[in-house]
């Protein structure tokens, strides 16, 4: 798998596929701050690319991801699994999902604008694009 087999999928294109697919993993790779105070998609997964305290890449991140996927496929099949990244705006989940692609994993998808898509005129989030723009399911703790 290469980089060129990492897909970009609409949000609602997202959801989608995770309603017809219920095997489908999606992963949130935002820090577990994000994912808890400002929400996230229904059905998430968070495992954090970059967190706390360092704010460095995660060494586990790639076994944290591969041992979830063992809970829907067996080791073989692991490169034949839907899986779903997303972060704030897109750039984290593509990162991810780079590190997954040379890890051999899944059938790889971010998802464009992330959950609150990118910056507006006025600084804002969640005005442009993203999973809260389209108006998906998502929670908030």
């Amino acid at each position: 798998m290469t980089e060129s087999d990492i897909v970009l999928l609409d949000p609602a294109d997202a959801w989608n596929l995770m309603e017809s697919d219920p095997s489908v993993l999606l992963v949130d790779v935002r820090s577990d701050m994000e994912f808890l105070m400002i929400g996230h998609p229904t059905g998430a997964v968070n495992v954090p690319w970059i967190d706390h305290p360092n704010w460095t890449v995660s060494a586990d991140f790639v076994p944290k991801v591969r041992k979830l996927l063992l809970g829907y496929a067996s080791d073989q099949a692991l490169s034949q699994h839907a899986v779903l990244l997303i972060c704030r705006s897109g750039n984290r989940s593509m990162d991810a999902a780079k590190a997954l692609s040379e890890a051999g994993l899944g059938r790889l998808h971010v998802i464009k604008g992330g959950f609150e898509g990118p910056l507006d005129e006025h600084h804002h989030r969640s005005s442009k694009a993203g999973w809260r723009f389209a108006q998906l399911p998502w929670k908030q703790c």
